[in-house]
This record gives structure tokens, C-alpha cells and sequence, in this order.
């Protein structure tokens, strides 16, 4: 007999997949806050993801509200995360994978849970939607990627402050690339989509910026570069997204010493092409992880305390299968699978792209 059945009050899990990012603590604070104030629930932190769910006992944390309300600032997740090991094709220590989805369900009906709550990027929902249909899980999701390319939201938990972070980098690299002359670039992170790119590119004041949605030559930009010499601008400021090609349409990755390859090495690449272009002095920063780590934005904090509270309420209404979303100024919700089949990338005929062209920014061709 469920909870539902004798009164008893609902036991709710949550729990952060994918990616970390800043404003996840403030979600989970919010959840909590809400479940329990509002309607004396229950609240258990599973750790790790789907993992704790696959171990035996499932690994989780009761969260109280004097456990989580110092939490509005902190980076990361007091929960844990992973973004390796998809459940349907687990990797295991011979080489091979096997599918330990069960596992995952059974640690759910196991704690007792009426819902679950799962913080993540569209590749995350995707894979607990797929858990909660096959197993009957009662799911919410609450979106989060610093990359904001989930569809149907406005803003993704983690987005803004990485923004914010890049801001500040070009706001330091204008000092330093001017007293010495030099073309600074900053790679930020961005897996397929320039969102952090162009937001942090108009902001931070760049000359030049590359996303990946609109192709460039390393002549162009080599013109902009002599254009503000000509104008007795003696530096110029170029944001790229990790995810830019080459000129030649080729990805640039880089291979660690596990032989795993990820996105890295464009701001190099540019930085070769254009001192054989033009031979001047160029410098890279790579921001990498610094803009996922942190105090979360007051914006972040804004919309992950909103998501939190929307996330409970469509549980009390048993509203499940659905994702809370940001549009027009509201917290709305919307089907999974609706919300992941749209992605989000940069319009090349957008406000940003027309904004960027319109102060004289070099976006691409």
C-alpha cells in the first residue's frame, strides 16, 4: 500500500546528473524547502546520480532544511554528480558493458520514493526519462547546462554565471592586451552551441567572436585586426567557443593520457594562424572548468530557486513526465521528451548575432 493510500506524507528523491555547474545547491535547497515547509514531505539526496541508486544499499542523504539552507551560494553539488557510464551500456572492469537500468529502477521502489526529481542537460533527461518509463518512476526534471542549449527554456541553471565568468575574464584580458600590444583569445567552453561565446563576447566588449553556428576565415579575421591597428587600436579581444572548427571545417580536440578526446586547442590554433598571418604578438587563455565552478549568479540563484519550488509543486499535482522551463517571464512546464527533442543553438539571424554585427564585432561570414 503506498504512502498515498494510508496519508502518510510523500518521500520524494532528488538528484544532479551530468555536468557540474553553479546554482545546482541553490535547486536542491529550494526542493527541500519547499517539499518540507509547504507540504511535510520527505526529501532524500540520492548521491551521485543514477549510481546511488545502483548501489547496494542506494546510497542517499536525508536533507533537512538546517542541511541545505547555507547552500544558496556554494558551487557544485553537495550531492555529487557523474557524466560517464550510461546505465544502458554500463562499462565494466573487462572492457565490455552491460545494462544495470534494473539495478537503477529497483533502488528507487527500494527507498520507497513517490518522485523523482533529476537535475540535468538534455543527455542526462533523456537517459532518466528512459529509466522512468521502463521502470515507473514518477519524474520531474529541472534543466541544467552551461551551454543553455536545451530547448524550450530561456535559462538553464549554471548558464548565467558561466557568463559571468567569461565576462570577467575579457574584462581582464582588455588591460593586459593593451599595454602590450597583443591579440588576447579566450576559449571558453561550449559543446555545440556559442551561447557563452556571443553573451560573454557582447558584454566583455570583444572585437572578434566564433561560435560555432557561423563559419569564418582566418582572413577576415586577421583584417579586423589590422583594421583597429589603422585606427591606432593597438589589441584586439577574440572569444571562441571550444566547440569552432578550423578554417577547414576539421574538429579540434584534445587526447588525455586515458586516450579520451574532448573538445580544446582552437584559441591555439587561431593563435598559429594569425601570427603567420600577420605576425603579431597572440596570447591564449582557456577558461575550462573555472566557469563551472563558484558562486552561483543572483540570476542563477534566481531561476534554480524558482525551478526548485515549480519542480515540487508539479509533484503535488502529480503532474510527471515533465520539465520546468523559463519562457516569457514565467515558470511553466513542458513534456521530456518535448523539452530534449528541441536544442537551442545560436540563430545567425538572432538579436545576439544582430546585436554583435550591429557594434562592429567580427562574428563570422
Amino acid at each position: 500500500m503506498s504512502r498515498k493510500d494510508t496519508g502518510e506524507p510523500k518521500r520524494i528523491g532528488i538528484l544532479t546528473s551530468g555536468g557540474d555547474c553553479s546554482g545546482l545547491n541553490a535547486a536542491i535547497r529550494a526542493v527541500v524547502n519547499c517539499a518540507v515547509n509547504t507540504y511535510g514531505w520527505e526529501v532524500l539526496g540520492i548521491h551521485q546520480a543514477t549510481v546511488g541508486l545502483m548501489a547496494r544499499p542506494p546510497q542517499f542523504t536525508n536533507l533537512e532544511i538546517d542541511r541545505v539552507d547555507s547552500l544558496l551560494t556554494a558551487g557544485g553539488t553537495m550531492l555529487g554528480t557523474t557524466n560517464k557510464g550510461d546505465p544502458f551500456a554500463f562499462p565494466i572492469a573487462d572492457g565490455s558493458v552491460c545494462d544495470r537500468s534494473e539495478e537503477i529502477i529497483a533502488g528507487y521502489h527500494e527507498l520507497g520514493l513517490d518522485a523523482l526529481i533529476g537535475i540535468g542537460g538534455d543527455g542526462s533527461l533523456a537517459i532518466l526519462r528512459r529509466l522512468a518509463q521502463q521502470g515507473g518512476i514518477n519524474l520531474v526534471g529541472i534543466p541544467k547546462t552551461i551551454d543553455n542549449d536545451i530547448g524550450i527554456t530561456e535559462h538553464a541553471i549554471g548558464f548565467d554565471t558561466a557568463v559571468n565568468i567569461a565576462t570577467e575574464a575579457l574584462d581582464r584580458l582588455h588591460f593586459t592586451a593593451a599595454s602590450h600590444s597583443r591579440v588576447m583569445i579566450l576559449e571558453v567552453m561550449g559543446r555545440d552551441a556559442g551561447h557563452i561565446a556571443i553573451a560573454a563576447g557582447i558584454a566583455g566588449g570583444a572585437n572578434v567572436i566564433l561560435i560555432p553556428e557561423i563559419p569564418y576565415t582566418v582572413e577576415h579575421i586577421c583584417h579586423k585586426i589590422k583594421e583597429r591597428q589603422e585606427k591606432g587600436k593597438n589589441y584586439c579581444l577574440i572569444i571562441v567557443s571550444e566547440a569552432v572548427r578550423t578554417q577547414d571545417g576539421e574538429n579540434v580536440t584534445i587526447t588525455n593520457r586515458l586516450g579520451q578526446s574532448r573538445y580544446g586547442g582552437i584559441g591555439e590554433y587561431l593563435a598559429d594562424q594569425i601570427i603567420q598571418c600577420i605576425g603579431v604578438e597572440t596570447r591564449v587563455t582557456v577558461l575550462g572548468h573555472i566557469q563551472r565552478g563558484g558562486t552561483a549568479s543572483p540570476l542563477d540563484r534566481l531561476v534554480a530557486t524558482a525551478f526548485g519550488v515549480a519542480a515540487v509543486n508539479l509533484i503535488a499535482e502529480s503532474k510527471y513526465d515533465r520539465m520546468v522551463t523559463w519562457q516569457n517571464r514565467q515558470v511553466l512546464s513542458v513534456p521530456i521528451t518535448e523539452a530534449i527533442a528541441q536544442y537551442s543553438a545560436v540563430d545567425p539571424n538572432g538579436t545576439l548575432v544582430k546585436t554583435a554585427r550591429g557594434m562592429g564585432i567580427y562574428l563570422g561570414d
